[in-house]
């Protein structure tokens, strides 16, 4: 019997339940398996249980932002080496090294990238 390809998942901690909704949606039309928790806390439980291929991760969040999430991330053996994307509206460029220096693979902006090329660097950051 063939053996079934397991489908890539992806880790949404988002807080806001539209975009989260928006973004888990289109990943799914394109293949991918979505896990979403809408906060930091919740978002860091996530991912220790369900161990992503990728983390999207917004900065701005309750209980615990995002720069405290990726900290943990990096911290974890069992994390370390998940390519986190952080998604965000936090334009600054200290935030922008803040959180590359951290280690994310990328930085969007919300506001400057349609869904479907947050889909594309994700496709990109998984084949690096």
């Amino acid at each position: 019997m063939p053996k079934v390809k397991e489908k890539i998942k992806i880790a949404l901690i988002e807080d806001d339940p539209y975009l989260s909704s928006m973004y888990a949606t289109k990943f799914e039309l394109e293949g991918y398996e979505v896990v979403t928790a809408s906060d930091g806390e919740k978002g860091l439980a996530l991912i220790q249980s369900k161990i992503p291929n990728l983390i999207l991760l917004d900065v701005m969040m309750p209980k615990m932002n995002g720069f405290d999430v990726l900290e943990r991330i990096k911290k974890d053996d069992k994390t370390k080496d998940i390519p986190v994307i952080l998604l965000t509206n936090l334009n600054q460029s200290d935030e922008v090294e803040r959180g590359m220096r951290m280690g994310a693979v990328d930085y969007l902006i919300k506001a400057h990238f349609l869904p479907s090329e947050v889909v594309e660097k994700v496709k990109m950051a998984l084949d690096t």
